[in-house]
C-alpha cells in the first residue's frame, strides 16, 4: 500500500465525517420543527378570603370558593357610545348558589387584636392551598385590598385577599 492509497483513504474518512455531521445536523433540526409547539391551555379557580377587622367581633370572616362556574359574556354588554344597551341579565341568573364557605376567626375580640385569630386563619388558608395543591393546582397569582372609610373613630373595614390558581386543562 502506498502514499497515495492511504491519501486517498483519509480523504474517504474526511468526506465521511463531512457527511455524517450534516447529516446529523439535518436531523437534529427535522427533530427540532417536528414537535406540536402549543402553548398550553389552563383552567383557573378563585378562593376569596375576607377578614374582617371590625372590633368587638362584630365582623364576618370567611374562606369563599365557588363549585360551579359561569360564562362572564352573559353578563357583559359592549359599549360604543351609541345608543348602548344595558345588559338585562337577571341576577338570579348569575348568582352561584353552589360555593364553599368556610368560616374564618375575626382580627378583633372584646380585648383588641387577637394574634391567635390570625394564626388559624392562617393554618385554614393554608390547608386550602395545600389540598388544591394537592389536587394539581398550581397557586399563579394573589392580589389583595383593604376596605374602610378610615373616617372619625373609624374601626371597621376588611381584609380581600384572593388566590388565583392554574391547572392545565
Amino acid at each position: 500500500m502506498g502514499w497515495h492509497t492511504f491519501y486517498i483513504d483519509l480523504r474517504k474518512i474526511y468526506l465521511i465525517k463531512i457527511i455524517m455531521k450534516k447529516l446529523i445536523l439535518v436531523l437534529a433540526l427535522v427533530a427540532l420543527f417536528s414537535f406540536d409547539v402549543n402553548a398550553q391551555v389552563y383552567q383557573y379557580q378563585t378562593v376569596t378570603v375576607i377578614e374582617s377587622i371590625i372590633p368587638n367581633g362584630l365582623g364576618r370572616s370567611r374562606m369563599i370558593s365557588a363549585n360551579e362556574t359561569r360564562d362572564y359574556k352573559v353578563a357583559t354588554s359592549t359599549k360604543t357610545g351609541e345608543k348602548d344597551k344595558r345588559n338585562k341579565t337577571d341576577r338570579g341568573e348569575l348568582r352561584v348558589k353552589g360555593y364553599d364557605e368556610t368560616k374564618l376567626l375575626n382580627f378583633f375580640n372584646i380585648g383588641g387584636i387577637r394574634f391567635q385569630n390570625i394564626a388559624t386563619n392562617d393554618a385554614l388558608v393554608t390547608s386550602k392551598i395545600n389540598t388544591m395543591a394537592e389536587q394539581g393546582w398550581e397557586l399563579a397569582f394573589v392580589n389583595s385590598g383593604i376596605e374602610s372609610d378610615a373616617g372619625k373613630d373609624d374601626g371597621k373595614g376588611i381584609f380581600v385577599t384572593r388566590y388565583i390558581f392554574k391547572k392545565a386543562k
